[in-house]
Protein backbone atom coordinates (compact mmCIF):
# COMPACT_ATOMS: atom_id res chain seq x y z
CA UNK A 1 0.00 0.00 0.00
CA UNK A 2 1.27 3.17 -0.98
CA UNK A 3 1.39 6.00 1.88
CA UNK A 4 -0.41 8.45 0.27
CA UNK A 5 -3.66 6.23 0.33
CA UNK A 6 -2.57 4.42 3.91
CA UNK A 7 -2.79 8.69 5.22
CA UNK A 8 -6.26 9.31 2.98
CA UNK A 9 -7.47 6.04 5.11
CA UNK A 10 -6.42 7.53 8.57
CA UNK A 11 -7.67 10.85 7.42
CA UNK A 12 -11.22 9.83 6.48
CA UNK A 13 -11.19 7.90 10.00
CA UNK A 14 -10.80 10.69 11.89
CA UNK A 15 -12.58 12.70 10.48
CA UNK A 16 -15.44 10.25 9.79
CA UNK A 17 -17.45 11.86 12.58
CA UNK A 18 -17.30 15.32 11.26
CA UNK A 19 -19.22 15.48 7.99
CA UNK A 20 -18.24 19.28 7.57
CA UNK A 21 -14.15 18.47 7.40
CA UNK A 22 -13.11 16.96 4.45
CA UNK A 23 -9.69 16.24 2.84
CA UNK A 24 -8.11 18.47 0.03
CA UNK A 25 -4.93 16.63 -0.40
CA UNK A 26 -2.16 14.95 0.51
CA UNK A 27 1.29 14.79 -0.37
CA UNK A 28 4.92 13.33 0.65
CA UNK A 29 7.86 15.02 -0.78
CA UNK A 30 11.31 13.51 -1.38
CA UNK A 31 12.68 15.92 1.23
CA UNK A 32 10.67 13.81 3.87
CA UNK A 33 7.89 16.75 4.11
CA UNK A 34 4.45 14.80 4.37
CA UNK A 35 1.47 17.64 3.94
CA UNK A 36 -1.55 16.82 4.52
CA UNK A 37 -4.23 19.82 4.01
CA UNK A 38 -7.88 19.52 4.91
CA UNK A 39 -10.49 21.87 4.80
CA UNK A 40 -14.41 22.39 6.29
CA UNK A 41 -17.57 23.59 5.07
CA UNK A 42 -17.46 26.61 7.65
CA UNK A 43 -13.32 26.43 8.12
CA UNK A 44 -11.07 24.18 10.24
CA UNK A 45 -9.42 25.10 13.51
CA UNK A 46 -5.97 24.34 14.83
CA UNK A 47 -7.61 21.38 17.41
CA UNK A 48 -8.68 19.74 14.09
CA UNK A 49 -5.54 20.04 12.41
CA UNK A 50 -3.64 18.55 15.87
CA UNK A 51 -5.86 15.58 15.94
CA UNK A 52 -5.70 14.66 12.98
CA UNK A 53 -2.08 15.10 13.03
CA UNK A 54 -1.68 12.69 16.40
CA UNK A 55 -3.64 10.37 14.73
CA UNK A 56 -2.27 10.28 11.69
CA UNK A 57 1.27 10.08 12.94
CA UNK A 58 0.55 7.49 15.57
CA UNK A 59 -0.34 5.22 13.26
CA UNK A 60 2.34 5.64 10.78
CA UNK A 61 4.88 4.87 13.62
CA UNK A 62 2.88 2.06 14.82
CA UNK A 63 2.96 0.81 11.14
CA UNK A 64 6.43 1.76 10.23
CA UNK A 65 5.24 3.11 7.13
CA UNK A 66 7.95 5.75 6.51
CA UNK A 67 11.31 4.24 6.83
CA UNK A 68 12.86 7.78 6.71
CA UNK A 69 12.80 10.51 9.06
CA UNK A 70 9.74 12.76 7.98
CA UNK A 71 7.67 15.92 9.01
CA UNK A 72 4.55 15.33 9.29
CA UNK A 73 2.35 18.40 8.43
CA UNK A 74 -1.72 19.06 8.68
CA UNK A 75 -3.20 22.84 7.73
CA UNK A 76 -6.04 24.41 5.89
CA UNK A 77 -5.40 25.28 2.70
CA UNK A 78 -3.28 28.54 2.88
CA UNK A 79 -5.09 32.20 1.61
CA UNK A 80 -3.49 32.06 -1.57
CA UNK A 81 -4.14 27.99 -2.39
CA UNK A 82 -6.44 27.48 -5.34
CA UNK A 83 -9.80 25.74 -5.00
CA UNK A 84 -9.26 22.36 -6.05
CA UNK A 85 -12.57 20.42 -5.15
CA UNK A 86 -15.87 20.79 -6.09
CA UNK A 87 -17.01 21.32 -2.11
CA UNK A 88 -14.45 24.08 -2.00
CA UNK A 89 -16.03 25.77 -4.69
CA UNK A 90 -19.45 25.25 -3.01
CA UNK A 91 -18.06 26.94 0.33
CA UNK A 92 -16.78 29.90 -1.55
CA UNK A 93 -20.29 30.70 -3.42
CA UNK A 94 -20.56 34.28 -2.96
CA UNK A 95 -16.86 35.68 -2.65
CA UNK A 96 -15.05 37.12 -5.43
CA UNK A 97 -12.93 34.63 -7.38
CA UNK A 98 -10.09 34.90 -10.17
CA UNK A 99 -10.56 32.09 -12.57
CA UNK A 100 -8.03 30.75 -15.06
CA UNK A 101 -9.25 28.58 -18.24
CA UNK A 102 -6.99 25.76 -19.63
CA UNK A 103 -7.02 27.80 -23.08
CA UNK A 104 -5.83 30.76 -20.83
CA UNK A 105 -8.80 33.15 -20.38
CA UNK A 106 -8.68 35.19 -16.78
CA UNK A 107 -12.04 35.83 -15.56
CA UNK A 108 -12.38 37.36 -12.36
CA UNK A 109 -16.16 38.13 -10.92
CA UNK A 110 -18.86 37.00 -7.97
CA UNK A 111 -18.86 33.08 -7.64
CA UNK A 112 -22.85 33.18 -7.94
CA UNK A 113 -23.73 29.11 -8.33
CA UNK A 114 -22.20 25.96 -8.71
CA UNK A 115 -23.16 22.92 -10.41
CA UNK A 116 -21.33 19.38 -10.72
CA UNK A 117 -20.77 20.44 -14.15
CA UNK A 118 -20.23 24.52 -14.44
CA UNK A 119 -20.02 27.63 -12.19
CA UNK A 120 -21.68 31.01 -12.84
CA UNK A 121 -19.52 33.90 -12.46
CA UNK A 122 -20.97 37.27 -12.35
CA UNK A 123 -18.33 39.76 -13.88
CA UNK A 124 -17.72 43.39 -14.49
CA UNK A 125 -18.12 44.80 -17.93
CA UNK A 126 -16.66 48.38 -18.49
CA UNK A 127 -16.68 49.61 -22.46
CA UNK A 128 -14.85 52.51 -23.15
CA UNK A 129 -17.17 55.86 -22.82
CA UNK A 130 -19.84 53.87 -20.71
CA UNK A 131 -20.98 52.74 -17.35
CA UNK A 132 -19.57 49.63 -16.32
CA UNK A 133 -22.45 47.14 -15.61
CA UNK A 134 -22.74 43.31 -14.59
CA UNK A 135 -22.98 39.99 -16.81
CA UNK A 136 -22.87 36.42 -15.90
CA UNK A 137 -20.18 34.14 -17.61
CA UNK A 138 -20.87 30.37 -17.13
CA UNK A 139 -17.85 28.31 -17.34
CA UNK A 140 -17.63 24.77 -17.87
CA UNK A 141 -15.83 22.74 -14.76
CA UNK A 142 -13.98 20.83 -17.51
CA UNK A 143 -12.89 24.32 -18.89
CA UNK A 144 -11.22 25.63 -15.75
CA UNK A 145 -7.73 25.08 -14.63
CA UNK A 146 -7.57 27.32 -11.50
CA UNK A 147 -9.70 29.29 -9.50
CA UNK A 148 -8.26 31.34 -6.19
CA UNK A 149 -10.42 33.37 -4.27
CA UNK A 150 -9.47 37.22 -4.10
CA UNK A 151 -8.78 38.54 -0.23
CA UNK A 152 -9.71 42.01 -0.02
CA UNK A 153 -8.27 43.90 2.39
CA UNK A 154 -10.72 47.10 2.10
Amino acid sequence: MKVEDRVRELVEEKISDRPDLFLVSISLQKNGRLAICVDGDEGINIQDCAAISRHVGYHLEEEALIEQAYNLEVSSPGIDSPLLLHRQYVKNTGRTIALKTKEGERIEGVLLEVTPDKIVLETSVKEKGKKAYAKQVSKAIDEIAEIKVIISFK
